[in-house]
Formats: structure tokens, C-alpha cells, sequence
């Protein structure tokens, strides 16, 4: 019985951890967009400062997992509730690194106005932080429908990163620095949707952690 209580209070602390990491990354894919939209330099360069600490809360949850399986030996979903919790916290981390690389966009921007307002890139970085939250929301509640959900939001991201691809080589840019920052806004599009990817990925684990079953929700 002890046993089985330290089990459960350290896999309590590996949800809290990733509930942090969750809701770290979604303030930075919020953050860096609002300095995208202003060409704010300070909030792009605070976004990346913040970075390291994704890093250090993974690797606190594997840290902990490790310990887990070590003293505990949890077998069958237990088990899997763990390293399910280990992928999750690869993906978040990973969400955080294309957030950077988005502030990292605003910073090679600086000093510079938009060639056009944003509209299309604003609406994904909503529907991918909507993501984010309810795919850390569906492994707490191991909820197999709201993991499934990844996939169809998935498929809003990729249908408005294709509008957004769209436009931006429809647009005919007056100079290089219009053309350059063009390809930018692009690869920020791409950025976002690689997050909405990871967020899919995130529900397939839920999946496999409730089913012992190995889904791919893009099919």
C-alpha cells in the first residue's frame, strides 16, 4: 500500500511538471506571435530567454520517471503512464524550440514595418495553443475523443498554412528585404504548424496510453 502511495504521488508531480511545461509553451507561441505582429524585439528576446527552462523541466520528468521505474517498477499502464509522460515532455520541449525559432523570426525583422497586416498566421498560433492546452488536458483526463480532436485541428492548421503559403507567393514584393521577409513569414508558418504536429503527437501517446495501442491520427 506505501508503495503504491509513493507511486501515485510521484506520478501526481510528473503531471504537474508537464501541466507547467504545457502551459510555458503556450505563452511563448503567444508571446512570440505578439511580438511577430509588432516587430517587438524585447518580448522576441524574452521568449528566448525563457527557453532554458523548458529544457530544465524536462528534464526533471525524465529525472523522476527514471526514479520511478528504478524504486517502483510499475508494470502494464503504469508503466506506460510514464513513458507516455517522457514523449509528452519531448514534444512540449520540442514546441518550445519552434516558438523560439518564431521570436528568433521577429529579431531578423527588427527596425522593419510588415509588408502586409497578419491575419491567416495570428488565427493559426490561436488554434495551435488551443492544441497545446487540450493535449495536456486529454493526458490528465486520459481522454481518447479529445486526443483524437489533435487530429482534426491538425487539419485546420495545415488547410490555413496552405492559404498562408498562398498569399505570401502571390504577393509580388517591391525589394529583396520584401521578398526575404516574405520567405520569413513562411517559415513561421511552417514553425506553427510543426507545433500543431507535435500536439497531434502528444494525442496519438494519449491514445496508446489508454488503448496499448499504437495510432497514427494524421491517417
Amino acid at each position: 500500500m506505501i508503495r503504491r502511495v509513493e507511486f501515485d504521488e510521484g506520478l501526481n508531480e510528473l503531471k504537474q511538471l508537464l501541466v507547467e511545461m504545457g502551459g510555458r509553451v503556450e505563452k511563448a507561441i503567444e508571446a512570440s506571435m505578439r511580438a511577430l505582429q509588432a516587430i517587438d524585439g524585447d518580448g522576441a528576446r524574452k521568449v528566448v530567454a525563457e527557453d532554458p527552462e523548458l529544457n530544465r523541466l524536462e528534464e526533471r520528468i525524465v529525472e523522476l520517471g527514471t526514479r520511478l521505474i528504478a524504486t517502483q517498477q510499475p508494470v502494464a499502464k503504469d508503466l506506460r503512464r510514464i513513458l507516455v509522460a517522457f514523449r509528452i515532455s519531448n514534444d512540449l520541449e520540442r514546441m518550445g524550440d519552434l516558438a523560439v525559432d518564431i521570436a528568433k523570426a521577429v529579431l531578423r525583422l527588427e527596425g522593419r514595418e510588415l509588408i502586409k497586416p497578419l491575419v491567416d498566421l495570428p488565427k493559426m498560433a490561436e488554434l495551435v495553443q488551443t492544441m497545446t492546452r487540450e493535449s495536456i488536458r486529454s493526458f490528465l483526463q486520459e481522454n481518447v475523443d479529445l486526443a483524437y480532436k489533435m487530429a482534426r485541428d491538425d487539419d485546420a492548421v495545415d488547410a490555413i498554412y496552405s492559404s498562408v503559403l498562398q498569399e505570401l507567393f502571390a504577393l509580388q514584393p517591391a525589394s529583396a528585404r520584401d521578398s526575404s521577409q516574405a520567405m520569413l513569414l513562411s517559415f513561421v508558418g511552417r514553425y506553427l504548424e510543426r507545433i500543431a504536429d507535435h500536439a497531434t503527437n502528444i494525442g496519438e501517446s494519449v491514445v496508446y496510453l489508454v488503448t496499448n495501442k499504437r495510432p497514427d491520427l494524421n491517417l
